[in-house]
């Protein structure tokens, strides 16, 4: 697993706005793998707001299928945002002026504890370690530009 990063980040619409590839491996806390997602995510801006999503196929166990997310964005400032779940609630701060960033959120008991890291223009990854006393396991994704072509809704 690489965790390369330190690639600062001012603009965040402009580094992670287009198309992405993405892999995220889901695995419990001593690193014995779970499942898997393999799939493609979108950063788009609309009303001033990047929103994020993906889908691809998640193998988890014995299940296998269709997969999607979808999260907002807020700009708050050069390479910063708070971000926000689809139905409107909070979920975390980012900052990426570093190029790494440290961030949680509360989810009813348990405790997601997130880490960005900028690889460079073209590749940041993001880990999640989820614990509490019904969810533990940790979330890691990697993420590769797939195109700078524009994608429709992005200024």
């Amino acid at each position: 697993m690489n965790t390369a990063c330190g690639h600062p980040v001012h603009d965040l619409p402009g580094f992670l706005g287009g198309r992405w590839s993405l892999w995220r491996v889901i695995s419990d806390p001593d690193g014995n793998r779970m499942g898997e997602f393999d799939g493609s995510g979108c950063f788009r801006t609309v009303d001033d707001v990047l929103v994020y999503e993906e889908r691809g196929t998640l193998r988890l166990g014995d299940y296998r299928g269709n997969a999607f997310r979808s999260l907002r964005y807020r700009v708050t400032g050069p390479g910063r945002a708070e971000v926000y779940f689809d139905y409107g609630g909070f979920f975390h701060t980012l900052d990426l002026r570093a190029g790494h960033c440290r961030t949680h959120h509360p989810c009813r008991d348990d405790l997601y504890q997130g880490e960005f890291g900028v690889v460079d223009e073209n590749r940041w990854w993001q880990r999640w370690v989820v614990a509490g006393p019904t969810k533990n396991h940790v979330l890691h994704t990697t993420f590769t530009r797939s195109g700078r072509s524009r994608v429709e809704g992005e200024s």
